[in-house]
């Protein structure tokens, strides 16, 4: 029997995808995995039962993922299961930016409704008047599976589209639309596009990637969109663009006291994943994961451990090993497997930066004897019989 336990509302939906060899714990009691959305695990203590994390989304800023890696726990997020609600939120953001739609409900909102209302509609409305955004220029910084998915909808929507990413997969690239202009240079983006949209993750490298030269590169009254993470905007830089007028419009997911109260700002609070099937997508992608990584040791979009997959394991057993990266530990490993007369009959080992993993199905069922002659080996951190 498993066990897991849920720091916020986790979806029903995905719930349900756990078997009845799966038990629901308490938030305080111990368990085998964690389900967590928004909570803040930084200061957590995490005992030494606790396998795998899974984040119902794709930050993990909430998330110590270094302590966790030490501990051998699987960190999971889930890429790609809200970039539907992500999309459409971006999409709407720029048509907000494009016309005074804001401004014109609000105007209507505080009229009295007299008989002559829908003449002095007739007169106002030329105040809130803006642009199509169709025929606009469109850079998209940033092509995961949210930045592909607003690419190809812009497309749809008749603009030109122009899309930089240094690091963009294989998998996003199939998925890109043929009319999407590639550009190796950020500056492109910047000089060209009357709309310009972020979708990178935050980390060292990106955090106030949009700052002062960037903005001075930037067309004279560009729209800014930022849905992916705060911090990724310089916000002094920003403020300045806005009142000078080179940035039109900053529509953003993120509120922050900087930026509250500042003129030419569109904030919504944080409604990019917040649909119902966002939610449901994010929990069923969770749960899948952590089902496999526990019932077969197989790893899928963890944030600090290198992906696994060998499938069910059909051999006598399996042993999974969370271990730091260092040279011969592999030998090691299946030293003590050797010693013990038991032969290998699949490995998997690979490293992610100061951390590896290691799969091994065997010919011979495992003993937790044998489970704490590999624990012992120095620099493993984890060691768990799968079968």
């Amino acid at each position: 029997m498993y066990t897991f336990r849920c720091l916020n509302n986790i979806s029903g939906v995905g719930l349900k995808h756990f078997t009845d060899d799966y038990k629901q714990v308490g938030e305080s009691d111990k368990s085998d995995a964690i389900l967590v959305r928004s909570a803040k695990l930084n200061d957590m203590e995490f005992d030494s039962d606790l396998k795998c994390i899974a984040r119902a989304g794709a930050g993990v800023n909430n998330i110590p993922l270094d302590r966790c890696a030490e501990q051998g726990i699987v960190v999971f997020n889930t890429p790609g299961a809200n970039a539907n609600g992500v999309k459409e939120l971006v999409i709407a953001g720029m048509l907000l930016a494009s016309r005074d739609i804001i401004g014109g409900i609000e105007w209507l909102e505080q009229q009295e409704n007299t008989d002559d209302l829908a003449k002095r509609v007739e007169k106002q409305k030329k105040q809130y008047a803006g642009c199509e955004i169709a025929g606009k220029k469109l850079g998209i910084i940033g092509l995961g599976a949210i930045g592909v998915m607003v690419a190809n909808a812009a497309v749809s929507l008749g603009m030109e589209v122009y899309g930089y990413d240094p690091y963009v997969s294989l998998h996003a690239a199939w998925n890109l639309s043929s009319q999407i202009k590639y550009v190796k240079d950020l500056d492109e983006i910047y000089s060209t596009c009357d709309f310009i949209t972020i979708h990178v993750p935050l980390n060292d490298g990106t955090r106030g990637m949009i700052s002062a030269d960037g903005f001075t590169k930037m067309k004279d009254g560009v729209v800014l969109l930022n849905f992916a993470r705060n911090g990724l905007v310089d916000e002094d830089a920003l403020v300045e663009a806005l009142k000078s007028g080179k940035v039109k419009k900053y529509v953003t997911d993120f509120v922050t006291p900087k930026i509250e109260g500042i003129p030419n700002t569109i904030i919504t609070p944080h409604l990019g994943a917040s649909t119902k099937e966002s939610e449901d997508n994010c929990a069923v992608m969770a749960v899948r994961e952590v089902r496999d990584y526990l019932e077969n040791g197989n790893i899928k979009n963890s944030v600090n451990y290198p992906a696994c997959d060998m499938g069910v394991c059909t051999t006598a057993g399996r042993v999974a090993i969370n271990h730091r990266n260092e040279p011969n530990l592999l030998a090691q490993l299946t030293g003590v497997l050797g010693e013990a007369g038991i032969n290998v009959a699949n490995v998997f080992n690979k490293s992610r930066g100061a951390y590896a993993y290691t799969l091994i199905d065997t010919d011979t069922e495992l003993t937790d004897e044998i489970a704490a002659k590999l624990s012992a080996i120095n620099d493993v951190l984890k060691v768990r019989i799968v079968k």
